[in-house]
């Protein structure tokens, strides 16, 4: 099963309860936490993994040969990303504006051009007391995060996996959460929080991904995510009050479950809930 730990907005407590669950899982079952925020990964703050391994995320940019290259302009005119321009006898690329896609070489009618690897990034991966571990770390000044997602989301195949989602709703999130099997989404009682709410619900549920929410800091604000729960037929699966000591662990990055154990119980009930989900939403499917 993979369950995707994302959020509308920054700073509501997506790693807490991504690393909490994780942490109350690894008694009973095998379990991953992929870190999938490649512009901040944090989860190794608070799970201390051993890293064993690591691979560069290269994405194919195209080299011109001038010795075969007309500027006929058919490369210009096929990138939908504006990574190349052919300006009189010049062609100009752009790497950083490439998506890898290989539209250029493909159809180039003098087969000019070559791809060449740019590193754009690096995914690490190792353990953590029984907790398999991977994350994604995207280069300073580096503009696409969605192929080292990707590559984070190519070793998380085995158990149950956990992806800590990058906040908002923008392609990073997209790419992170497509493909699993359940979305948990993290929120706040607060007008910022309900207004991404919103927005992150519509995103999975255009990609066809059952949700569920996580009450994070209640009693903050208002009661307007319950209504709007309520409303939109969205079960709230956990409820985590505004506690500063919750606050002063996570100062000292120690996760929920680890410095408040009482918790374990409650995403263990949280685990089954989305089993109960999942195992209904695929019964139906089948009918």
């Amino acid at each position: 099963m993979i369950i995707s730990v994302a959020s509308g907005k920054g700073g509501t407590g997506k790693t807490l309860v991504a690393t909490s669950l994780v942490l109350s899982l690894k008694d009973s079952y095998e379990v991953m936490l992929l870190d999938c925020d490649v512009e901040e990964p944090n989860g190794h703050v608070f799970l201390g993994p051993v890293l064993t391994g690591h691979e560069p995320v290269n994405i194919p940019v195209p080299r011109v040969s001038k010795d075969k290259c007309t500027c006929c302009g058919k490369c210009a005119e096929v990138c939908a990303y504006h990574a190349i321009a052919v300006l009189g006898d010049s062609v100009l690329t752009f790497p950083q504006l490439c998506h890898g896609c290989g539209a250029c070489s493909y159809l180039c009618p003098e087969k000019a051009i070559s791809e060449a690897p740019r590193e754009t990034g690096v995914v690490e991966w190792g353990h953590s007391s029984g907790i398999g571990f991977v994350q994604g770390i995207l280069n300073v000044g580096e503009a696409m995060a969605p192929p080292v997602i990707r590559q984070v989301k190519e070793r998380g195949n085995s158990g149950i996996v956990i992806r800590d989602v990058p906040p908002g709703t923008s392609c990073p999130v997209v790419e992170a959460v497509k493909g699993s099997d359940f979305c948990l989404l993290v929120t706040e009682p607060t007008p910022f929080g309900l207004n991404d709410l919103a927005l992150a619900v519509d995103m999975v549920r255009e990609l066809g991904i059952p949700c569920g929410i996580i009450l994070n800091r209640a009693g903050l604000g208002d009661n307007e995510v319950e209504e709007y729960c309520r409303e939109q037929n969205i079960p709230i699966l956990l409820t985590i009050p505004l506690d500063s000591e919750i606050a002063r662990l996570y100062s000292r990055g120690i996760t929920l479950v680890a410095g408040m154990p009482q918790w374990k119980a409650s995403f263990l009930e949280l685990f089954g809930k989305i089993s109960e989900i999942v195992s209904a939403r695929a019964c139906r499917s089948e009918w």
